[in-house]
C-alpha cells in the first residue's frame, strides 16, 4: 500500500509538471520555487490542479464502483462503462441538456439517476439463467445495452447542433477544462456513497460467501444488493458528470487490487483508492502529449488501452470466481 500511495503522489507531481501547452516542467518547477510567471500560475493553479483532482477522485469512484458491481453480481467482468451504467449517465445528461438543463447539481442528479437505471438494467440482466451465470454473454449483453445508448446520444448530437460541443464531452470523456467547482458539486453525493460502503463492507463480504451464508450470519442479501447498487449508481453518476463516459477504469483497477489484496473485498476496496488514481491520472498524463500540441481524450485513450486488457482477461483459460 506504502508503494501505491508513493506512486499515486509522484504521479500527481508529473500531473503538475506536463501538458500540452507551452508551460513545461521547468516553468512549473521555477513557479513553485517562487518566480512570477503568470501564465505557469493560471496553467498549473487554474487547469492542472483542478484537473489532477478530478482525477483522483474519478478513479477512486470508478475502481470502487467496478469492485462493488463485480462483486453483487459475482462477476469478473461486471464493469460500469462495459454494461452501461456510464452509457445511462450519460444519455440521460446529453438528454437533459437538449431539454434546456445547465446547473451542475442538475446534471449530477440527472447522471445519477441515469447510472441507477443502468444499475438495475445489469443486475437484470444478470439474474437471467444462462446470462449472468456466464461472464462473457453478460458483457456482451452489456455492450449491446452501452452501443443501443451511445447511438441515441449521437442522435441527440445531430438533433442539437446548438449544444453539440458540451454533449460531445459526455460522449467521450475528458478532464479537460473541468473546473473546481464541477468537483465541489459532487463531494457530497460521494462522501454518502463512502459512509454506505463502510456500513456494508462487513455484509458485502458474507455475500461473497453466498445468499445462505449471508442470511445464516444476520444479513439481508437482498438489502446488501440494492444498498450496493445504489453506491455504485452515485459514484458512477458523480464520476460521469464530472469527466463523461471513462469505460475500463471499473475493469482493471479491481483486477490489480486483487492481485494485491486477494479475494476479501474489504481490503479489495481499500486497494482500489489508490489504483483507481494512479490509472486514470497517468492515462490522462499520456493523453495530453501523445498528439502535442492538441490532446486525445481520455475516454478515447483508456478504451484504446482497455480493450485488449478485457480480450486478454477473456481469453485467460480460468476467470477468478467471485
Amino acid at each position: 500500500m506504502l508503494i501505491l500511495l508513493t506512486a499515486l503522489v509522484a504521479v500527481s507531481v508529473v500531473s503538475l509538471l506536463i501538458g500540452a501547452g507551452e508551460v513545461g516542467p521547468q516553468r512549473v518547477l521555477g513557479l513553485l520555487q517562487g518566480n512570477q510567471d503568470s501564465d505557469a500560475h493560471f496553467v498549473v493553479w487554474e487547469l492542472r490542479g483542478p484537473r489532477t483532482l478530478i482525477g483522483i477522485v474519478v478513479g477512486i469512484a470508478l475502481g470502487v464502483a467496478g469492485a462493488l458491481l463485480q462483486a453483487v453480481s459475482r462477476n469478473p467482468l461486471a464493469e460500469p462503462g462495459l454494461l452501461g451504467v456510464s452509457a445511462g449517465a450519460a444519455f440521460a445528461v446529453a438528454l437533459a441538456l437538449v431539454l434546456g438543463a445547465s446547473a451542475a447539481t442538475l446534471r449530477i442528479s440527472v447522471a445519477q439517476f441515469g447510472a441507477l437505471i443502468g444499475c438495475v438494467c445489469v443486475l437484470s440482466v444478470a439474474r437471467f439463467r444462462g446470462v449472468g451465470n456466464d461472464p462473457v454473454r453478460l458483457v456482451l449483453a452489456g455492450a449491446a445495452f452501452s452501443g443501443l445508448l451511445g447511438s441515441l446520444s449521437s442522435l441527440i448530437l445531430l438533433y442539437d447542433q446548438r449544444a453539440a460541443d458540451e454533449i460531445r464531452f459526455w460522449v467521450i470523456g475528458s478532464l479537460a477544462g473541468r473546473r473546481l467547482d464541477d468537483l465541489l458539486a459532487v463531494l457530497p453525493s460521494l462522501l454518502v456513497a463512502g459512509i454506505v460502503i463502510v456500513v456494508m463492507a462487513r455484509p458485502l463480504a458474507a455475500l461473497a460467501l453466498g445468499e445462505r451464508a449471508a442470511s445464516g450470519l444476520g444479513h439481508r442479501p437482498g438489502l446488501i444488493r440494492w444498498m450496493a447498487v445504489g453506491c455504485v449508481a452515485l459514484l458512477v453518476g458523480a464520476a460521469t458528470a464530472i469527466a463523461g463516459p471513462i469505460a475500463f477504469v471499473g475493469l482493471v483497477v479491481p483486477f490489480v487490487a486483487r492481485a494485491f489484496a486477494g479475494p476479501d473485498i474489504r481490503r479489495t476496496l481499500w486497494f482500489c483508492l489508490p489504483i483507481g488514481p494512479l490509472i486514470v491520472l497517468t492515462a490522462d498524463i499520456v493523453s495530453r502529449v501523445v498528439v502535442a500540441p492538441s490532446e486525445l481524450p481520455l475516454g478515447v485513450l483508456t478504451a484504446l488501452c482497455g480493450a485488449p486488457v478485457l480480450i486478454a482477461v477473456v481469453r485467460a483459460k480460468r476467470l477468478p470466481m467471485l
